[in-house]
C-alpha cells in the first residue's frame, strides 16, 4: 500500500490515516487526495464529504472543478462564516493548482480561517510546489497510486462476497488481464459478471471470457505476443478487432510504439539487476505488470525492440506526410515489425 507523510513526518498508509480521522472525528482543515487511482480518490472524497458536511448541509458545501477556478471568490467564500453550522467546506477538483498557479491559494491556506475546510482532488501534483508543501504542513496529503495485485485480488473477492459470489485466484488473474488495474473498470466488469451469473455462486473463467471487455492495452499486449510467435494472421485479426471497436489507427500505432518502448526499458532495467518492484516503480506500473512486461521482453533482443520503435516513428511520419493512409501504415507495420 502506498505510504504518505502526515503533518508530523510519520509514514502511514493514506487510507488508514483517513479512516482514523473520519472514525475519530478529528478532521483536518485541509485534505489533498491525489494519484492515479481515481476510484479511491472518489470514494474518500465522498467519505470526507459525509464526515465534514453531513447529508443535507447544502448551504455550507461548495464545489469547484477544472482549471481557471475563481481563487479570489473561493477565498472570499472561505472567509464567510458558515450558516448555522460549525464549518464551511469547499471541494476543489482537477484544478491543476498543484502543478502551477497555486501560490495565491497556498498563501491563503497558511493563514486559513478556523471555520473553513478544503478538500482538493487531483490526478497529478508537483510535490515541489508551494501549495503541495503548504497542504502537507497544514493538513494531510494522501496519495492513491495504482494498487498492487494482491490488494486488487482481495478487493475483488470482497466485492463479490457482498453479492454472494466467489471467484478463484486463477479466474481473478484472468479477469485482471482483461480489465487492467483501473478499479473503476474492474468494478464495472464485476457488476456485469454478477448479473450474468444470476443464481450461480462461483464465477468461472468461461464467465469472464463471455462477459468481460478486453481493454485496448490487453489487445496490444496480445498483438505483440502474436508477432513474437510469427502469427501474423492472429496479429492482424487483433488489429481489425480494434478497428471494429472504433479505435483510430494512429492511436493503435502509438500504443504499439509505447508497448515496444516499455519492453525495451524493462529489459534494460532487468539487465542492471533491478527487481520487479523497482522496475515497476520506474515504469510507473505495479510489480505484477512489470513481470508481464519482462516475460514478453525476454522474447526479443534489445536491438529488435529499438528497431520496432523506430519503425513506429517512420510509420507515423509516412501518414503525416501523406505517403500512406493511416489504416494501411499500421497494417504494414504489424506485418514487418519485430
Amino acid at each position: 500500500m502506498p505510504q504518505t507523510c502526515n503533518a508530523h513526518g510519520r509514514k502511514k498508509a493514506p487510507m488508514k490515516q483517513l479512516n482514523e480521522d473520519i472514525k475519530q472525528g478529528k478532521l483536518k482543515q485541509i485534505y489533498l487526495l491525489y494519484g492515479e487511482e481515481r476510484y479511491l480518490r472518489r470514494q474518500y472524497k465522498d467519505r470526507l464529504q459525509k464526515a465534514l458536511c453531513g447529508d443535507d448541509d447544502t448551504m455550507n458545501t461548495h464545489f469547484y472543478e477544472g482549471k481557471d477556478i475563481p481563487i479570489g471568490e473561493i477565498i472570499d467564500l472561505a472567509e464567510t462564516l458558515p450558516f448555522l453550522a460549525e464549518r464551511r467546506v469547499i471541494f476543489i477538483s482537477n484544478s491543476g493548482l498543484f502543478k502551477s498557479g497555486g501560490e495565491k491559494m497556498a498563501e491563503y491556506l497558511s493563514e486559513l480561517s478556523e471555520t473553513a475546510f478544503f478538500v482538493f482532488t487531483e490526478s497529478e501534483v508537483d510535490k515541489r510546489s508551494k501549495l503541495f508543501k503548504t497542504v502537507q504542513s497544514k493538513g494531510y496529503a494522501a496519495e492513491f497510486a495504482v494498487q498492487d495485485e494482491s490488494t486488487l485480488k482481495r478487493w475483488i473477492a470482497g466485492l463479490l462476497a457482498k453479492d454472494g459470489k466467489r471467484i478463484t485466484e486463477d479466474t481473478t488473474q484472468l479477469l485482471l488481464t482483461k480489465t487492467g488495474t483501473d478499479m473503476d473498470n474492474i468494478q464495472m466488469e464485476l457488476e456485469k459478471l454478477v448479473c450474468y451469473c444470476m443464481e450461480r455462486e462461483v464465477i468461472t473463467d468461461a464467465d469472464v471470457e463471455a462477459v468481460c471487455t478486453t481493454r485496448i492495452s490487453s489487445h496490444i499486449f496480445d498483438m505483440i505476443n502474436a508477432i513474437a510467435d510469427k502469427q501474423q494472421k492472429k496479429a492482424l485479426e487483433l488489429y481489425y478487432d480494434l478497428l471494429a471497436l472504433k479505435e483510430p489507427p494512429m492511436r493503435i500505432l502509438f500504443l504499439i510504439a509505447r508497448q515496444c518502448n516499455m519492453l525495451l526499458q524493462a529489459k534494460v532495467l532487468k539487465s542492471r539487476g533491478y527487481d520487479n518492484r523497482t522496475i515497476g516503480s520506474k515504469l510507473g506500473v505495479p510489480p505484477f505488470i512489470a513481470g508481464k512486461y519482462l516475460t514478453q521482453a525476454s522474447r526479443f533482443s534489445s536491438t529488435v525492440l529499438r528497431n520496432a520503435v523506430l519503425q513506429c516513428v517512420e510509420a507515423e511520419d509516412a501518414v503525416k506526410s501523406g505517403r500512406m493512409n493511416d489504416m494501411m501504415s499500421v497494417e504494414i507495420l504489424i506485418l514487418s515489425v519485430l
